[in-house]
């Protein structure tokens, strides 16, 4: 009885520690965001005083988000572990612009969950793919490679 206590007890409290880690990445999220946008406006007017401000408060806010994704990453390292990742094609560092043959976007190479890999919200048709420890962002009609992210599996 104990022990089915314990797994329910379990299974409530870890997705939301989890929920609230995210939620704390967005607020990081926006926190840079709104330091840079306070940057542009101060350099647009001209104050001195406030762009050296503004500046230290966007390097200080995307110092906290890399410490925060990092530790995130770190807590979460089976979500984003490497395996034993085989493809029948070799690895190429492919860049924004590239053209992709359709092997390299097959259906199972999808990553149809990205919400759960903290990637943003793939545009119009486009969807993420996995290219070994790279993720990919394909435009499936033309092959168009428009954003990738080096590194993402480690």
């Amino acid at each position: 009885m104990k022990l089915h206590l314990a797994a329910l007890l379990a299974a409530v409290t870890l997705p939301s520690i989890a929920i609230a880690q995210t939620h704390e990445l967005r607020r990081d999220r926006e926190d840079v965001r709104q330091a840079a946008s306070d940057l542009d406006r101060a350099k647009r007017y001209g104050q001195p005083r406030h762009v050296a401000e503004a500046r230290g408060n966007l390097r200080d806010a995307r110092q906290e988000y890399r410490a925060d994704w990092r530790d995130y990453r770190t807590r979460n390292r089976a979500v984003y572990a490497r395996g034993s990742w085989r493809a029948p094609f070799r690895y190429e560092r492919f860049t924004i612009g590239a053209r992709l043959r359709p092997t390299y976007y097959d259906r199972r190479y999808v990553i149809a969950d990205y919400r759960r890999y903290h990637l943003p919200v793939p545009r119009g048709d486009a969807y993420w793919v996995r290219h070994y420890d790279d993720v990919v962002l394909v435009k499936p009609r033309s092959g168009r490679v428009l954003d990738v992210i080096y590194s993402f599996f480690w």
